[in-house]
Parts: structure tokens; C-alpha cells; sequence
């Protein structure tokens, strides 16, 4: 019973809300129709722009990790390297030492 009654309680209230914006609205229908049609065009606007912001920003972002990437794959190349010159050295004196033993 509960439960009824705060949906009847719902509905009556929505009414007299609905009624009282009607009575006490600062414009007639048409002009609040085309106000709130004008703040829906405006709002879709400015979503449209924020959207093509953030794509933008996405796009530069994207274009600065690869770089990134990039440059760390030729740090990562360039110590692969020295290590490998690294490991040669140490093999050719270690067979200089084992010679020498």
C-alpha cells in the first residue's frame, strides 16, 4: 500500500508542478519553444567543437607517443650495440687471459 501511495503522491505532484510552470512561465509557448530550440542548437554546437577538440588533441597525442616509441627503439638499437661491442671485447680478452693461464 506503501508503494501506491507514493506513486499517486508522484503523479499529483507532477501535475501541480506542471501546472504551476504553465501559469507563472515568463514567456508564452512559442518564444520558450524557440529559446530552448536556440540553447539546443547552441549546446550541440559546443559538443561538436569540444568533440573536434579532443580529436585533435588525441591526434597530437598519438603522433608524440609514436615519436616517442621511435626514439626509444634507436636508444634501445644504439645500447644493443655497445653492449654487443662490450661482450666482444670481454670474450677476446677473457681468451687472452685463458691463453695466458
Amino acid at each position: 500500500m506503501r508503494q501506491r501511495a507514493f506513486w499517486i503522491a508522484l503523479g499529483v505532484g507532477a501535475v501541480i508542478g506542471g501546472v504551476a510552470a504553465i501559469l507563472y512561465a515568463p514567456d508564452s509557448g512559442s518564444v520558450t519553444r524557440k529559446r530552448l530550440r536556440r540553447s539546443a542548437e547552441d549546446l550541440c554546437d559546443s559538443l561538436q567543437d569540444a568533440g573536434d577538440y579532443l580529436k585533435d588533441q588525441a591526434e597530437r597525442l598519438s603522433k608524440e607517443a609514436q615519436r616517442l616509441v621511435n626514439s626509444g627503439k634507436e636508444q634501445l638499437g644504439s645500447a644493443a650495440e655497445a653492449a654487443s661491442g662490450y661482450v666482444k671485447t670481454a670474450n677476446k680478452a677473457a681468451k687472452v687471459v685463458g691463453k695466458l693461464m
